[in-house]
């Protein structure tokens, strides 16, 4: 067993943990971060998921940070692709021209960005990045913890790492029953949030599907056939109580009306990429699968360079329910796991051999697995796309009625004195593992208030991702991408502030000029904290 000394140590290399740990370095901290993947920025990477985003991304509504990460991606395009002449010169440049995001990249584009982006850091000594690493203990004395052990996934050894800030920015929050941090899963009771959308009674194992998503190309006249997986008659016939047929299919729920939603699916439209309009608020533009989530459009490149698209399966039909992924056992919660690839995998042998074609004919056995995309052997994501996490019982939950726009009429989202970021997405449940369908409430733009970072006992711990103080309800607004960044990097130079100013969180948020000290310094570092007045969102 090795150990060292850190001022912040960062634990979970996903965008709020990378984050974070920028913050933290650039508030003057010596920092470790730890993954454990062998790929930093969780979501948009390991997880294979590209950004959901809000429509006004590219003028307000991020940091200088998240702006930078942006930028960057599109830079690497600019600089190593062979992109044709009008696509190199638009400075809003979507790889993918998918229409789920403004930026719709390969995974692989956006670890080369994220690894350069703390690449400065680690030359100077400051950072220590340990991939592949899981938390495994914790030392903690009364209200504070003093040290993490991590194991090495590759090797099997021990590190113990000794530090005066400890941040949970893990995918599941597993800091928490680690530190005996109080914390709460899946569904809270509408009697105990007073939340419109919330049930009678707790369900704490009740959570959002996760997903294993994957990346496909078409080569048309060739066959890419995968073997026939040994579950696949399960997940044929597989139809949950509120599905309008069997979940491998093209129809699914619609997430706002719940009706039966007829999906197209045609591989490699010759479209032009530049024409295509990401922006969900004016054209939802799902309904097309293949265009959806496509994160390398040909037709942005010289001719000849790229024989197909490239597009992300990260659709209803992957979206795993048979049960929870974490607060259950180990050997069950790997059931799960595999049983989300199993699903995932015979969902691409009825793609290559019975789904309907537009044709009249049935299968495209030339979809092919890109596992040089996913960074694996078998072409599924490094991790499952996780919705939900375990979520700190925080100084203040943010609710419901916070955001909603049923409940909040005209008024817009509460806004709240300690606002550290901002962020915009509908409140958007995917079907959970307790058999319910799809929950989507209207949301208005929000904001990120410091108190949910903070917990209401531990003195040196803070959320930096998922696990902040929402509920399963507005969960589904704070966990999207450029959320999850925003969250981290409030966390991270929190982290430094108190450092800086032997102060604690907790005496941060309860005294004004504290606060008001602190929010100078996020601003002056490029965090937005409130939404420009403009009409209408």
């Amino acid at each position: 067993m090795t150990g060292m000394q850190v001022d912040v140590l960062v634990v979970g290399g996903g965008l709020g943990g990378v984050a974070a740990a920028l913050a933290a370095l650039r508030g003057g901290a010596r920092v470790t971060l730890t993954e454990s993947t062998a790929w930093l920025g969780g979501q948009l990477t390991s997880q294979a998921v590209p950004p959901d985003e809000h429509p006004w991304v590219e003028r307000f509504g991020s940091s200088t940070s998240y702006r930078a990460l942006r930028e960057g991606i599109r830079e690497y395009y600019r600089r190593w692709y062979p992109l044709r002449p009008g696509s190199a010169a638009d400075p809003q440049l979507n790889p993918g021209a998918g229409r789920v995001s403004r930026l719709c990249v390969e995974p692989r584009a956006a670890v080369a960005v994220l690894d350069a982006m703390v690449a400065p850091w680690e030359a100077a000594g400051r950072l220590t990045v340990l991939r592949e690493h899981e938390p495994v203990a914790a030392g903690v004395n009364g209200d504070r913890v003093e040290s993490v052990t991590l194991r090495d996934l590759r090797g099997g050894g021990e590190t113990t790492i000794d530090a005066r800030y400890v941040l949970d920015a893990t995918e599941t929050g597993d800091l928490l029953p680690l530190t005996g941090t109080e914390y709460v899963t899946g569904f809270e009771s509408r009697h105990d949030t007073g939340e419109p959308s919330a049930p009678e009674a707790a369900q704490p194992l009740n959570m959002q599907a996760v997903s294993v998503c994957f990346a496909l190309e078409h080569r048309e006249g060739e066959d890419h056939t995968v073997d026939k997986p040994d579950t696949y008659a399960h997940w044929r016939n597989h139809r949950p109580e509120f599905w309008p047929g069997a979940q491998l299919g093209w129809v699914a729920p619609h997430p706002h009306t719940l009706a039966p939603r007829t999906y197209a699916f045609s591989p490699n439209p010759d479209d032009d990429p530049g024409a295509i309009v990401a922006d969900q608020s004016r054209d939802p533009g799902s309904d097309e699968l293949w265009t959806f989530r496509r994160i390398l459009a040909r037709n942005h490149f010289r001719p000849g360079v790229f024989a197909s698209d490239v597009t992300l399966v990260n659709w209803p039909q992957i979206d795993y329910l048979g049960g929870p992924v974490f607060e259950v056992p180990a050997d069950e919660a790997a059931r799960h796991v595999e049983a989300a690839r199993q699903q995932s995998l015979s969902m691409l042998y009825w793609m290559q051999t019975e789904a309907p074609r537009p044709d009249g004919g049935t299968g495209w056995p030339g979809l092919r697995l890109r596992p040089d995309i996913m960074g694996t052997a078998d072409g599924l994501a490094m991790a499952p796309y996780i919705r939900e996490s375990r979520r700190i019982l925080a100084e203040y939950r943010v609710v419901e009625q916070d955001l909603a726009v049923s409940v909040r009429g005209r008024h817009g989202a509460v806004a709240y004195p300690d606002s550290v970021g901002v962020g915009s997405y509908r409140i958007d449940l995917h079907p959970s593992t307790g058999g319910d369908n799809y929950i989507d409430v209207a949301a208005w733009p929000f904001e990120i208030p410091l108190r949910s970072l903070v917990p209401q006992r531990m003195r040196n711990l803070l959320a930096a991702g998922k696990n902040i103080g929402t509920t399963h309800i507005t969960n589904g607004s704070y966990r999207l991408h450029p959320v999850e960044w925003a969250i981290g990097e409030a966390a991270g130079a929190l982290a430094a502030h108190c450092l800086a100013g032997s102060a604690e969180p907790q005496q941060v948020t309860a005294d004004e000029r504290r606060r008001e000290e602190f929010r100078a310094g996020l601003a002056a570092d490029g965090v937005e904290l409130t939404w420009p007045k403009i009409q209408p969102y």
